[in-house]
């Protein structure tokens, strides 16, 4: 591992804590704090960090593990049962959001028609990894209102998929009808595997791990789990 590299977690680290620790003294959440290391170290304020790449490689994973651990907590039954509410939400947000937006940009940034729909494109979208950390430091994620932000979270990150379709068609070089049909295909086959293996597979597999009674062998699978997953979605372009 590169001595640089090194110095860039220590420095990371370091003013990270120092950050996340004046910040818990004002009753200010965590997720905040990193924001606020991330843009003094970055390029647009310190310029302490020169080994982004590795760093964004870092933080891809720390997502991908945040999300897995948020996952643990989560019940998806419960909100399947509000699943009229939670989608409903979902739609009406996005949809508004994007139409509110559209509007606003077109009239008065003067902005092409497009280019204001792209705008509510990506207004209308949240982070899922921000909204989601800040409400498990709350221990409100399986609360009616958590529930209900998860919801229109996951709506929103399934209108991820036909919002990149249509990018290329407001661009005036999209694919064909076929093409289109092609992806949501695939992304639908992706999400049904990836549910069908959550539901059914996985459970065996955790089964005879946890039977082995190492603890090692059962990080490890966790770990190739998440990862596993994440490449499998992300090859398919989710």
């Amino acid at each position: 591992m590169e001595l640089e590299f090194l110095k860039s977690l220590t420095i990371i680290f370091g003013v990270s804590a120092i950050v996340v620790f004046i910040l818990g003294r004002l009753n200010i959440p965590s997720i905040v704090g990193f924001l606020i290391a991330g843009l003094i170290l970055g390029p647009h304020g310190l310029e302490l960090i020169r080994n982004v790449k590795d760093v964004e490689l870092l933080a891809e994973i720390g997502v991908i593990l945040l999300m897995f651990t948020i996952g643990l907590e989560f019940s998806l039954s419960s909100l399947l049962m509000s699943r009229t509410a939670v989608f409903g939400g979902g739609l009406l947000q996005v949809s508004t959001t994007i139409a509110v937006v559209a509007i606003l940009s077109y009239l008065f940034l003067r902005q092409d028609s497009n280019v204001a729909i792209f705008n509510g494109f990506l207004v209308s979208l949240s982070s899922t990894a921000i909204v989601m950390k800040l409400l498990q430091d709350r221990a409100e994620i399986n609360t009616p209102h958590g529930r209900m932000s998860v919801g229109m979270l996951i709506f929103q990150d399934l209108c991820v998929i036909p919002f990149m379709l249509l990018i290329p068609i407001l661009a005036g070089n999209g694919g064909s009808i076929i093409d289109v049909a092609f992806i949501m295909l695939k992304a639908s086959v992706v999400i049904g595997a990836v549910i069908f293996a959550a539901r059914w597979v996985v459970p065996h597999i955790l089964h005879q791990v946890v039977s082995s009674r190492s603890r090692e062998l059962f990080v490890i699978t966790i770990i190739l789990l998440c990862i596993s997953t994440a490449l499998l979605t992300s090859q398919f372009g989710l």
